[in-house]
């Protein structure tokens, strides 16, 4: 097959073009992201030998071989792992498959410092051209008959053809070092690198000598890091298995490294990052944690190691009790795995709650980050639930701190039976719903939930001990038995429940006139200075959840809501005079249709038409103007 040009994905010509224009400070990182790839590939070609032994039929030791040329200033390095044929070239070095490619690239654009954000987002690979104006990819897939030769210089473009002198497996990669790139040619900046970054790859990394009379140098240990006692381990090597095993540059947030014993044996090196994936709420995303089997890796993709609030955990596993073979339908049945998976789970929840308890502030910056997934976990893992609530972290109207559960309840009012929350989008405009204007004037807390998984796991779960959870902005208010005084006058508080003729009549007047719109127009005891809000009936659904149901096409119609008015705030006392005086008439139907409208406003839901708001408040303020003059 003749020689054949294609051009780059869109997104990788961009990030190419990042790459080759932008200063880094930390250049080197190229060198251990190729060498994490070619480990990879060895761990792939080890599990597909397990069921295709004659894939490794030449040989069965795996290396990963590093090559200067001075004369011809190129540096190789060559594995002898997995390979790959001609379409996994095009697939892997012509594209990036993965989801929130395009979202990736931009925020490289924005940041072209960044250089670690290349290595973040897992297509370390192009880090070559940080270094390289020309990459030469030499390969051939185990198994297969035919080598592939890729090349390019990063321009837009690449070649690929067919290759006889490509290695017998594996890969050999060969960059043609820019000018003033010279320094990775020498074997002493090689060794550094190497130990710095890639000590704790499980496969020899060989540097071959250039002389005869010189022997080739093991420049790391060549032992996973998981299985040697945590007290060889330094904090640089447990960093750089993280960057290696994350495909990441952040600084790891946790450590877990631990073993296993008894009715099943694994070990786990866990982290939890201190950012978040690109990936993380993407509907195909892959979970962070490699399974391994007796040292050999199995799975990069095993999401029954872990529930799907727990995804952005990085790290490994690797277990004595499931077989070598295990096929990817045994993954998923496997009882073994189920068991470990929950051992798993609640061991990081012990791990954060120590976090939450010694250093509650750490565990505020990890909440901030992570604390949208992990309430997923509140609808979805009932077993963990009671674990899940203690652990999970709120705003709310005491302050800027973050609130746990048992905080809120341990400042709860004389009277108060319930944990009251509001949901919406925005915190900031929470603390200033009309909703909670009485909550707030007597002192009681009000939780502000502003993610979309709060409106959903508030509806799986009734209570936190013993306390209902109860949404300001449905039902009653229940504010008057808050707080109140011993032995207040019952009388005091038949008069509280009191209302005027003439506020009784500007209700029936209001209900009238906006008919079907809403379900019930009453006093409120909520609002304090809002002359309006608007409040779901008791047995109705959630105002913001059943807005979001709509939102995704899953709710059809809106229930009618119940309109309340402020009894104590100026315009509705002039209203109920006016009605009293008048029974009504224009004004105050528009002024109803007005109230209607900015509950609606307040709510950020769509007025039903516009145009009628418009002309109804140019009337109303044309009317205040003349009768002002």
């Amino acid at each position: 097959m003749a020689q054949e040009e294609m051009q780059f994905q869109a997104e990788v010509s961009r990030l190419l073009d990042i790459v080759a224009h932008s200063l880094y400070s930390e250049k080197e990182i190229f060198l251990r992201e190729l060498i994490s790839n070619a480990s990879d590939a060895c761990d792939r070609l080890r599990y597909a030998a397990l069921t295709q032994p004659e894939l490794m039929k030449d040989e069965s030791s795996f290396a990963i071989r590093l090559k200067v040329d001075p004369t011809a200033k190129t540096l190789s390095i060559a594995d002898n792992g997995i390979g790959m044929a001609r379409q996994d070239l095009i697939d892997n070095l012509g594209t990036i498959a993965r989801s929130g490619t395009a979202a990736f690239v931009e925020q490289l654009e924005s940041k072209p410092e960044g250089s670690s954000l290349i290595g973040q987002f897992g297509v370390g690979f192009y880090s070559a051209f940080m270094v390289a104006k020309q990459v030469e990819v030499s390969t051939r897939k185990a198994g297969e008959a035919e080598g592939w030769r890729w090349t390019s210089d990063g321009q837009g473009a690449f070649t690929i053809a067919e290759d006889g002198e490509a290695p017998a497996r594996g890969t050999r990669i060969v960059l043609h070092l820019r000018e003033g790139d010279e320094e990775y040619m020498d074997p002493m900046r090689i060794r550094q690198i190497v130990s710095t970054y890639s000590d704790h790859i499980a496969v020899p990394v060989i540097l071959e000598s250039r002389k005869e009379d010189e022997p080739d140098q093991t420049l790391n240990a060549a032992s996973a890091l998981w299985t040697r006692p945590k007290s060889e381990i330094t904090e640089e090597q447990y960093k750089e298995f993280y960057h290696h095993v994350g495909h990441t540059f952040d600084e790891p947030w946790l450590r877990l490294h631990f073993k296993a014993e008894g009715m099943l044996e694994y070990t786990g090196l866990l982290f939890i990052p201190s950012t978040k994936p690109f990936d993380l709420f993407h509907p195909d995303r892959k979970t962070g944690i490699k399974l391994y089997v007796k040292r050999v890796f199995i799975t990069d993709d095993c999401s029954e190691l872990l529930p799907p609030y727990l995804r952005f955990l990085r790290g490994i596993v690797d277990t004595e009790d499931l077989p070598l073979n295990v096929s990817r339908e045994l993954l998923q049945n496997n009882p073994r795995l189920a068991k470990i998976r929950t051992a798993l789970t609640k061991r990081i929840l012990s791990e954060l709650k120590k976090k939450a308890e010694k250093a509650p502030d750490e565990y505020a910056t990890f909440w901030n980050t992570f604390g949208p997934v992990f309430k997923e976990g509140l609808y979805e893992d009932q077993g963990q639930r009671e674990a899940l609530l203690e652990l999970a972290r709120f705003r709310s109207t005491s302050g800027t701190e973050l609130v746990s559960l048992a905080d809120y309840v341990s400042r709860m009012k004389p009277g108060q039976d319930a944990i009251y929350t509001i949901t919406g989008g925005d915190p900031e405009a929470l603390a200033k719903s009309p909703q909670i204007e009485g909550f707030v004037a007597k002192g009681i807390e009000v939780l502000l939930l502003s993610d979309a998984v709060d409106d959903f796991w508030l509806t799986a779960i009734p209570d936190y001990d013993g306390k209902a959870f109860k949404s300001v902005t449905r039902g009653g208010a229940d504010l008057e038995n808050i707080d109140k005084p011993e032995g207040a006058d019952e009388s005091d508080e038949k008069k509280a429940d009191e209302t005027s003729p003439a506020l009784d009549a500007l209700i029936a007047f209001v209900k009238l006139t906006l008919k079907d719109k809403v379900k019930d127009v009453r006093s409120s005891a909520r609002l304090t200075s809002s002359p309006v809000c608007l409040v779901a009936d008791e047995g109705d659904m959630d105002m913001h959840l059943e807005r979001l149901l709509k939102q995704q096409n899953q709710l059809e119609h809106s229930s009618a809501r119940i309109l309340e008015i402020n009894p104590d705030h100026a315009l509705v006392k002039a209203l109920a005079a006016q009605v009293g005086k008048e029974g009504g008439g224009a004004v105050v139907e528009d002024a109803a249709w007005l109230l209607l409208d900015q509950a609606l406003i307040i709510e950020g839901e769509p007025l039903p038409d516009a145009a009628a708001f418009s002309r109804r408040l140019s009337t109303l303020v044309e009317r205040g103007l003349l009768s002002g003059g």
